[in-house]
């Protein structure tokens, strides 16, 4: 059995659809509650796949999250050694940042259903099966980062031109959610439920009738999408043991 650690910043943003396509590929899951004082625990080189997920803090607010700077130390060790990482919307700001990019607040809130668009790279990438073409994704985030140097731009989304990257053989980091399911979005519009009055144009009716438009459509495409990615950093993390 391989191991996936996830980092979970807040109870409700978890796996998603993805944890149905770990088990499947014969990973155990393991969650980390982020501030909870156990990410010290993780040894850097045991789990097969490390997972760090979103939350509603910034990247850069390790003064109020001290927690924050551990979990930066923790990924530039495991990015520097070119270990399966995945980051999804604070997990990519934090890969951002690990990488030595600005992460930093942006132009405004990017909440609700919409496209990302593919760069060259991504067309050849996984995430392919993500593509405007074949479904949207959810956004929910206020910042934004640059791609760090020597990493490889992936989408962009008509609002911010950063939304993913890769990085090295086995890195990727993601500013959308493609791991969000209709039935976990309940959660998410109780627990954000200050956010999303404060954000202009946003509203729960409104979120959840998208939802029910594209939730699904999503899950489907996620599904090939996690498989596909799962499949590439399982082939490329054994040629590199080989390689050894």
């Amino acid at each position: 059995m391989k191991n996936a650690t996830v980092i979970r910043h807040v109870g409700f943003e978890d796996l998603g659809s993805l944890i149905e396509t770990l088990q499947q590929q014969g990973y155990t899951v393991t969650y980390v509650e982020a501030g909870s004082g156990s990410l010290d625990k993780i040894a850097l080189l045991n789990p097969e796949l490390v997972v760090v997920l979103g939350g509603p803090i910034g990247a850069y607010e390790e003064q109020d999250y001290p927690f924050l700077q551990d979990e930066l130390h923790f990924l530039e060790r495991r990015l520097a050694a070119d270990l399966p990482t995945l980051g999804i919307c604070l997990g990519a700001q934090l890969m951002a940042r690990a990488l030595g990019a600005r992460v930093y607040p942006g132009s405004g809130k990017e909440i609700g259903w919409g496209a990302i668009e593919l760069s060259d790279a991504g067309k050849h990438s996984p995430l392919v099966h993500l593509a405007a073409e074949h479904t949207l994704v959810l956004h929910w985030h206020g910042d934004t980062f640059d791609i760090p140097v020597g990493a490889t731009h992936l989408a962009s989304s008509s609002q911010y031109k950063n939304q993913a990257f890769s990085w090295g053989k086995c890195g990727l980091a993601l500013q959308f959610h493609p791991e969000v399911t209709a039935q976990g979005l309940e959660m998410w519009f109780i627990g954000h439920a200050c956010e999303i009055a404060a954000s202009p144009g946003v509203s729960v009716p409104q979120l959840r009738q998208d939802t029910a438009r594209y939730a699904k459509k999503l899950e489907i495409q996620a599904r090939q999408f996690w498989y596909e990615w799962l499949q590439s950093i399982n082939y490329k993390a054994t040629n590199k043991l080989v390689a050894r």
